[in-house]
């Protein structure tokens, strides 16, 4: 049943982290694969948008192309990215459009044409806007990413309040125009060779590699369980192969039959755990689907298929693992002599000269980790980092852990007390693997918990910072936005212009900011690095400030300057913090910003005043602007959807750690329950000298507590470099910023009573029967060869 157990958690953690991986790179290559017709070489306008007239002049004049325009539609508190596109010449309709909803008679097309329109969104987001008054046609297809809409132009850009204004023009003729004819295009209008776009697959790859980290720490602390136990069993069962070898059964037919067990219980195993797993991915996708959606903007199915892929991975691994797991006992069998006799004692002198060994290799591997790290760097250096030192430390704990027994043992008084001391380093073979596995999950608990709360920590405060303004407003659109402000202006309340410009560059998009010179961002906005004088110079349009991101990805410093098309402050004068943003920002003074892209949109405000003032404000804006109630956003209104983003973006690794301690607690549990029956040759004669049974069940909990609590104290510094590496190394490659070191000491306590709550439940039920057993029983010790 352990056997059973260790295998299906083992199976069930890794292939759950292989079919949430699967699911998102599937919905990451249909979203390529759908977009990419539209994905063309175009024309641009790099300066400003296109407009509608642009695009009837370079018609006019023989440009085969096809309009597109693309931009963010907030339903009810739901964004989805909108792409309005000319049905009729555009490549990307026959992608998306799903052969369900096309018509012989051409109703689906007439539908996405006439009327209030048609909008193609993915099944999933059709069914989140099933309930909403939207004002258009909802039509579903499996082509279209998720979070995304495509509708005809004429449709978008009434839904988009943009009726003149287009992102780009795809062009539609082959072959690719000559020199010449490109020479004739308006000077603001350039050809793009290829639009850029983020690709999600690449964004989200350390998210994945992340995952797929934890699921395999996870499947390793599940092997653990199943070395401890075959090792275990094959001793229990060594008087039966004494006695097998002795009436002449070869050593390689008994070899040859075990593995034969092993196999036929691995993949019944294995089967248990890929239901378990599928069972669990389901219950973690949404959470995951969350994570990638708020931390990269990457959106993907909430639903699970099932996949070839992570099914065959799932029995491979289990195969592999049931493997490993069982190579060494198999080589101690076939080296241990013929008539050795079973005894835990036997077993254990030979695992105990080995730890000296599995110390120097686990030396061995923590300084290997320390040289990738300082050779290679980045995610690679920083995953082999972890790799050496947490196999190191699993490898060195029982080195660890029977010296410092031996120290305990060597400073005990009493003779009950120094048995008990010596008892535990008996039994210290044979629950070693069980106390490496829980090693790595409080590791891991004490590392990732720490960056967590590290994270939290430092983004509350970067919240306070960014988020000054009391009262966050949006205008239905940009005549609107401009009486708000002249009224709001001439109420004498601060308004703070909120508009930005998108511009498509080679490392990614970047967003443009421009910003009023005001106290709020000189006083407030988290400042890393910074010239002097800096608002000062951006004000005068003498630079610009730039995201840790950007600043990590195209390797700018002070004093540098961003590429940016000519007539663009490009100086960095500052870098800023902008945690959980995946793309590049920059701010730089709003008179820039509409002499280059005179078209910004005009429609969000943050507004500065009392905060007693804030709701008669509101209902001023409602009565004489009719401005709706989810277009008025209060500071703390904000904060609390941004914390509740976080929290629900932290709610997999929160599962996944809880998993592995359980996973652990229960290695420890099997290893106490099978060295049940082997313990009873060294408790009868102690019992026999007068101890009682009682005192021994409680000796044996004391044991299990001295053994969890040893392990604890050797897991907090490991915890410790963890939580570093992840904060340090980690996080900054894998999302462009760097996070703070903080301790949590009273996090730690929690972590280490929890461990010792499950290693004193481990010990109950073995100290229990032990408490129950009959004298007879421990009689029957003197009357046997043990």
């Amino acid at each position: 049943m352990a056997l059973v157990a260790g295998l299906a958690l083992a199976t069930a953690l890794w292939s759950a982290v292989q079919a949430i991986n699967a699911q998102a790179r599937a919905s990451y290559d249909r979203a390529e694969q759908a977009l990419n017709q539209g994905n063309r070489p175009s024309l641009v306008a790099p300066g400003g948008a296109l407009t509608v007239a642009d695009y009837v002049a370079l018609r006019r004049q023989g440009w085969q192309v096809s309009p597109v325009l693309e931009g963010r539609l907030s339903l009810a508190g739901q964004d989805i990215d909108l792409m309005g596109i000319d049905v009729l010449t555009s490549p990307v309709f026959g992608e998306v459009s799903s052969p369900e909803s096309e018509d012989a008679d051409g109703s689906f097309l007439i539908s996405m044409l006439t009327g209030s329109g048609g909008v193609l969104v993915h099944p999933d987001t059709a069914a989140r806007l099933a309930h909403l008054d939207t004002g258009f046609v909802l039509h579903a297809s499996q082509m279209v990413p998720p979070g995304q809409a495509i509708a005809d132009i004429s449709v978008a850009s009434r839904l988009l309040q943009v009726p003149d204004r287009l992102t780009r023009l795809i062009l539609t003729e082959e072959p690719r125009p000559d020199e010449a004819r490109l020479t004739g295009l308006p000077s603001h209008i350039v050809l793009e060779q290829k639009t850029v776009t983020a690709d999600p697959g690449a964004l989200t790859e350390s998210f994945h590699l992340n995952l797929t980290a934890f699921g395999f720490l996870a499947f390793v602390v599940g092997l653990f369980i199943v070395q401890g136990t075959i090792g275990l069993a094959m001793e229990q069962r060594r008087g039966l192969f004494r006695t097998l070898r002795c009436l002449g059964v070869p050593l390689r037919h008994l070899l040859l039959t075990l593995l034969a067990e092993i196999t036929v219980i691995a993949l019944a195993s294995s089967f248990i755990g890929l239901i378990l797993g599928y069972f669990l991915a389901i219950a973690l996708m949404p959470n995951v689907a969350a994570t990638l959606s708020d931390l990269y903007g990457a959106q993907v199915d909430t639903g699970l298929s099932l996949r070839p892929v992570w099914i065959l991975s799932g029995l491979a691994m289990t195969l592999l693992g049931a493997g490993l797991a069982s190579a060494h006992s198999f080589h101690s069998l076939w080296k241990l002599p013929i008539l050795q006799a079973p005894s835990t004692r036997a077993r254990g002198q030979q695992v105990r000269r080995s730890f000296t060994g599995w110390a120097l290799a686990g030396l061995a591997l923590i300084l290997l980790g320390s040289v990738l790290l300082a050779t290679l760097g980045g995610l690679v250096g920083g995953f082999a980092f972890l790799g050496g030192v947490m196999l190191g430390a699993a490898l060195l704990l029982p080195f660890c852990l029977w010296k410092l027994l031996r120290l305990g043992q060597s400073l005990s008084k009493s003779p009950l007390v120094h048995w008990l001391w010596a008892d535990a380093r008996a039994q210290l073979p044979g629950v070693s693997l069980a106390l490496m596995a829980l090693m790595l999950a409080l590791a891991t608990n004490i590392g990732v918990g720490s960056m967590v709360s590290s994270f939290r920590l430092t983004f509350t405060g970067w919240l306070d910072q960014r988020l000054a303004s009391e009262l966050y407003i949006t205008a239905e659109g940009d005549a609107q936005g401009a009486q708000i402000q002249h009224w709001l202006e001439a109420q004498g309340i601060r308004v703070l212009p909120i508009r930005y410009h998108d511009m498509p560059r080679s490392t990614g998009r970047l967003r443009l900011y421009g910003v009023v010179d005001d106290t709020t961002y000189r006083d407030n906005w988290p400042m890393l690095e910074r010239q002097p004088e800096v608002w000062d110079r951006v004000a005068l349009g003498n630079g610009l400030l730039v995201s840790e991101q950007l600043a990590r990805r195209d390797g700018l410093r002070l004093g540098a300057h961003l590429e940016l098309p000519e007539g663009w402050p490009t100086e960095v004068l500052g870098i800023y913090s902008d945690y959980g943003n995946p793309h590049g920002q920059a701010i730089l003074a709003l008179p820039e910003l509409l002499r280059n892209a005179p078209r910004t949109p005009n429609l969000r405000f943050g507004l500065r005043l009392d905060s007693e003032q804030v709701p008669d404000l509101m209902n001023n804006l409602r009565d004489r602007f009719e401005l709706p109630r989810e277009n008025m956003i209060r500071q703390h209104e904000i904060k609390a959807h941004s914390l509740a983003v976080f929290n629900q973006t932290f709610l997999v690794t929160d599962a996944l750690k809880l998993l592995t301690l359980g996973v652990a607690s229960f290695a420890i549990f099997t290893s106490l329950i099978t060295l049940w029956t082997q313990r009873l040759p060294q408790l009868g004669p102690i019992w026999a000298m007068g101890v009682s049974r009682g005192t021994l069940a409680v000796m044996d909990i004391l044991r299990s507590l001295i053994l969890a609590g040893l392990t604890c104290l050797v897991a907090l510094p490991l915890g410790l470099v963890l939580s570093w590496t992840l904060l340090v190394v980690i996080n900054t490659e894998a999302f462009g910023w760097r996070l703070p070191v903080h301790l949590f000491p009273l996090d730690w306590l929690g972590l280490v009573a929890l461990s010792l709550f499950a290693a004193l439940l481990a010990a109950l039920l073995p100290a229990w029967r032990l408490f129950r057993l009959h004298p007879s029983e421990l009689l029957k010790v003197f009357a046997s060869e043990r």
